[in-house]
């Protein structure tokens, strides 16, 4: 049961943003930007923001060689082109709100490990830097630099080509996120955690109403609002399954520290589905949820035997096979996924947008689709 003071001061705002992660804050971020006197508050399920934001593996990447063909095969160069221009705009914004130093961010360029049947992907490789020209006019984005496998330490017998990218680069996640809680909470949003949202109300006209039923209660809290945005990515399915974003569970580990570690920045192979970078003297990798899609396709935060197996074989016999190494940590983050690759940027009813599906790209897209969302829903 709710107090007056309660209801006079902590459940009426003019804005109410669900979900905490990289995309809710930073659209809280940029209505407190257009609106400095705006009350938000944003919701969030978790203790931690639930879905990838601080579960990812702190890539500043927008797509590899073969990630970057298998999306032109799968639409167009055009549609790629969108996407990539989309990512890198988004990272800009990310690095300008927060600050490099506040995000960690460290660019060693990102590596694309090729394997022997993926060498006639790389005949590609001329085509695809024409196409990025208009997005990175100075330097080629790829370009062979196989000379250094040997030196990296990977296997010369899994590895036969890697291709370089000077504009990638690795973040904090931690620092990263929280930075952006620290920006918003210091401009007067309000950020509620262990706050999940049950059911989104729609039916006054002048208001949304979200029903929140707090832990170990028997009553729920109804948190008010003119305007409201729903930005919980894959959970999203929970409360509007018809916007159709489906969830994408990734596995993830970090090694302890390695005496002698031989390479620095990120790293991708098999078109994106396994990634991997250094974090000081340890190995964090992740990746291999296209062994067990159908499993994968969850929002339940647990660990897969069978992929985490698969990331310790691939790291003992492809990225570290002369170097031992032991595990110290496993984990898995929850991403969402949409069919056409593109994020969702839609109105659901009146005054209640929708900012979901990141694809795999929260980092590189999450600052750019909470400011596409501002600018819908904003007053000015």
């Amino acid at each position: 049961m709710l107090s007056f003071w309660e209801r006079e001061s902590f459940v009426e705002y003019d804005y109410l943003v669900i979900g905490g992660g990289l995309v809710g804050l930073s659209a809280a971020a940029a209505l407190i930007e257009k609106e400095p006197q705006a009350e938000i508050a944003v919701l969030e399920r978790g203790i931690f923001p639930s879905g990838a934001s601080t579960k990812n593996a702190g890539f500043a990447c927008f797509g590899s060689l073969t990630e970057l063909q298998s999306e032109i095969n799968e639409t167009n160069a055009d549609a790629m082109l969108q996407r990539v221009e989309r990512r890198w705009k988004g990272l800009d914004l990310l690095k300008k709100r927060l600050g490099e130093q506040n995000i960690g961010l460290e660019n060693y360029g990102g590596y694309e490990l090729i394997s022997d049947k993926e060498i006639p992907k790389i005949q590609g490789i001329k085509e695809v830097n024409k196409l990025l020209k208009g997005i990175f006019p100075v330097v080629d984005v790829f370009r062979d630099e196989s000379q250094k496998i040997k030196p990296f330490g990977f296997s010369e017998s899994g590895v036969k080509k890697l291709i370089f990218n000077p504009y990638e680069a690795q973040i904090h996640t931690g620092k990263m996120m929280k930075s952006l809680q620290k920006y918003v909470q210091s401009r007067g949003v309000t950020l509620l955690t262990s706050t999940e949202v049950k059911q989104i109300d729609t039916s006054s006209p002048d208001r949304i109403v979200l029903h929140v039923l707090p832990h170990a209660a028997k009553e729920y809290v109804h948190f008010t609002a003119p305007k409201a945005l729903l930005c919980s990515n894959a959970f999203s399915s929970e409360l509007m399954p018809e916007l159709g974003v489906k969830p994408g569970r990734g596995q993830v580990l970090i090694t302890e520290p390695i005496n002698g570690l031989k390479f620095k920045g990120t790293f991708h192979f098999d078109e994106g589905f396994y990634y991997f970078r250094d974090f000081g003297s340890q190995v964090l990798f992740g990746g291999g949820r296209n062994q067990d899609l159908e499993t994968e396709t969850s929002t339940l935060m647990a660990l897969n035997a069978k992929i985490q197996a698969d990331l310790i074989q691939k790291m003992t016999e492809v990225i570290l096979p002369h170097t031992d190494f032991k595990i110290k940590y496993q984990w898995a983050g929850i991403m969402g996924f949409t069919e056409d690759r593109n994020p969702i940027l839609k109105e659901i009813k009146p005054n209640l947008w929708a900012g979901v599906g990141l694809n795999g790209m929260g980092v590189a897209l999450g600052s750019l689709l909470g400011q596409d969302l501002a600018d819908k829903i904003a007053k000015v």
